[in-house]
């Protein structure tokens, strides 16, 4: 691993991994990590109050593990103050980077891009995901907007004038997007990240797509995201 006692030596390079009892595959998720620390990248590992291992598990295999208040933006953005990265990438737990995700990172950043997303992969086999997975690519091309299965890239600085991700119990990406985009237009790679499929095996793949598209339109047409969060059974974070 690079040397990380030197305080001067700023990675180009942060991950941010909001979690919350995942020790049945985060283990598998940093080892796959391990590669990208060896090349100078920074993995953050921030934790939501888990109940079980995960926090032990994660200690070896990262950079800094962080205790932070239940609820994905909070840690995102616990996680963004701790980071030394020029450049943060905001990773899900249960979604895998493609090769040399680095590489293609700091590639679009340095033509020019101030944030960015990766096209994304469902790993699932129901023949209707790969529908879904072309609508939300193509969607975000259009848009603008990602999501956080999407893996969301941003320059540091620009993450701190901005304020970070809106503290909301649920589409805080979709929130934070619509800010970057005042900003700049994301680059969009169409290299893909693989993101689990394990929600949408749970709950059906047709109920969970009307679900999505009614959350995002209730969104859109101005409804509490906190109300949101408990119509749709999502627990709010706890103060």
């Amino acid at each position: 691993m690079p040397n990380r006692d030197n305080a001067t030596e700023r990675p180009l390079l942060s991950l941010i991994l909001p979690v919350l009892d995942e020790a049945a595959t985060l283990p598998a998720q940093l080892a796959r990590l391990q590669d990208l620390r060896r090349r100078g990248a920074e993995v953050l590992v921030v934790d939501g109050g888990s109940t079980d291992a995960t926090p032990i598990l994660a200690r070896p295999l990262v950079d800094r593990l962080i205790a932070a208040p239940r609820g994905r933006a909070a840690q995102m953005n616990a996680g963004a103050g701790a980071a030394r990265g020029q450049v943060l990438l905001f990773l899900h737990a249960d979604t895998t980077l493609p090769p040399a995700a680095d590489a293609l990172i700091h590639a679009a950043i340095a033509a020019g891009a101030a944030w960015g997303r990766f096209d994304v992969r469902i790993d699932a086999r129901h023949p209707l995901l790969r529908l879904v997975e072309r609508m939300m690519n193509w969607r975000s091309r259009l848009s603008g907007i990602a999501t956080g299965d999407q893996a969301i890239f941003v320059r540091h600085d620009i993450f701190t004038r901005l304020g970070g991700f809106p503290e909301l119990p649920l589409m805080e990406d979709i929130a934070f997007s619509k800010l970057l985009k005042r900003i700049a237009r994301p680059a969009c790679l169409r290299a893909q990240v693989l993101t689990s499929g394990r929600r949408w095996e749970k709950h059906g793949v047709l109920r969970t797509i009307v679900l999505m598209w009614r959350l995002r339109a209730s969104y859109f047409l101005g409804a509490d995201p906190q109300r949101l969060a408990i119509r749709y059974g999502y627990a709010p974070r706890q103060r």
